[in-house]
């Protein structure tokens, strides 16, 4: 089978919807099939970054035309729309799949909701294409895809419900973890007391650092022996260091940007992982750090809520509420029996993602689909209104 992946990122296989795809495509890779990858990365160097994303559905529908022998073409949404649209009728014509790395439009309301809050301005250019003719695509390519993949019910139902995407071709669908996170030796709580907060991701609003830096700050100024490390910022160190009482920067580390394959040993000796995220697809480093023996505390966004379980392998608290990310860190920094109850739970829990097993199940529901093209219904194959 040949496959072309399409994503509209930088291909940076180290993190992200670009790292997903790339290690999908190499389980594929490995049972024997053909794939390709298609990203920004592929257009004219001399192009507007803007216009690379505004056109980048355009080159895609280039790029399938150009690959007669295609068997399925995987498509970040909005990517594939274009090429969907004009030529949906056709009986030859590869597999389209809508692939959400997590719901524009849900994304776009949880923006909304900052805006209201005072914590971000939307510039001039946001609602000329990305509030509004972004959402258009992703909303067309996910409704005349063959198949559209979720990372979460929430996703699924707010397409099916609002964006009229058809129930029986959208499904959910995890990400995984690679076999460098899998079965790594669980280390026990240090005998000394001293305990290792990481957080992951960018240092950016939609991460949540408006209401866990405020929390952690204070934790910092309560508890000597705790450290927090602020893992891939992709900021500068001194913005994070802003956010927090000089007393306490000597018990922060950040890193900005570090090689994927070194996060395992970047964990090493940390206990709790906290994600404070205001909107989440899904959440591989949540899934990434319980691997390697931390407990997780989350906010109840969508993807996360499709990983753990509030009390057994986590502890999940309401969104944008910096108090609530304070209490949670109090009750595992003073309970250390609940502590190694959530982080064995975790480990446990976190051991079902391997990108072996996912991979095989992304390629079940490629042949489901294909079967139901094959069928022809016209109550699943008609345009929506």
């Amino acid at each position: 089978m040949n496959v072309l992946f399409t994503c509209h990122y930088h291909f940076n296989t180290n993190a992200g919807a670009a790292g997903v795809t790339w290690r999908l495509g190499q389980q594929y890779q490995q049972r024997g099939h053909q794939v390709d990858y298609y990203s920004i990365d592929h257009l004219p160097a001399r192009l507007h970054p803007l216009f690379k994303v505004a056109a980048f559905p355009e080159f895609v529908a280039h790029r399938i035309a150009a690959q007669s022998q295609l068997d399925v073409v995987d498509a970040s949404t909005g990517d594939g729309w274009l090429w969907a649209v004009w030529h949906q009728k056709r009986s030859q014509r590869p597999l389209m799949i809508a692939r959400c790395h997590g719901l524009e439009h849900i994304e776009h309301e949880e923006y909304c909701e900052e805006v209201e809050r005072g914590n971000l301005k939307f510039s001039w250019k946001y609602h000329l294409y990305r509030g509004s003719i972004r959402l258009w695509e992703a909303a067309i390519s996910m409704r005349y895809a063959d198949l559209a993949l979720f990372l979460n019910q929430r996703d699924r139902q707010y397409a099916i419900d609002r964006l009229g995407v058809h129930p029986d071709r959208a499904q959910i669908i995890a990400n995984g973890i690679t076999q460098d996170f899998l079965n790594r030796p669980f280390e026990p709580l240090p005998q000394d007391g001293t305990l290792r907060i990481a957080q992951i991701g960018t240092y950016i609003l939609r991460k949540g650092v408006h209401y866990g830096s405020p929390a952690l700050n204070r934790i910092l100024q309560r508890y000597p022996q705790v450290s927090v490390s602020f893992l891939g910022t992709e900021c500068p160190i001194e913005q994070v260091y802003a956010d927090f009482d000089p007393a306490v920067h000597d018990r922060i580390q950040v890193i900005p940007r570090y090689p994927y394959e070194t996060l395992p040993n970047l964990l090493q000796s940390h206990q709790i992982k906290l994600f404070p995220t205001i909107s989440e697809g899904f959440g591989v480093a949540l899934v990434e750090a319980m691997a390697c023996g931390l407990a997780p505390i989350t906010t109840a966004t969508p993807g996360p809520l499709e990983i753990v379980r509030d009390g057994h392998d986590a502890i999940v608290i309401p969104v944008r509420d910096s108090l609530a990310v304070e209490q949670a860190l109090i009750r595992l920094i003073e309970n250390p029996v609940d502590l190694e109850r959530l982080r064995r739970n975790a480990y446990a829990t976190a051991q079902t993602y391997s990108w072996s097993s996912i991979a095989q199940t992304n390629l079940a529901l490629y042949q489901k689909a294909r079967d139901l093209r094959g069928e022809k219904h016209d109550s699943i194959y008609s345009t929506p209104h």
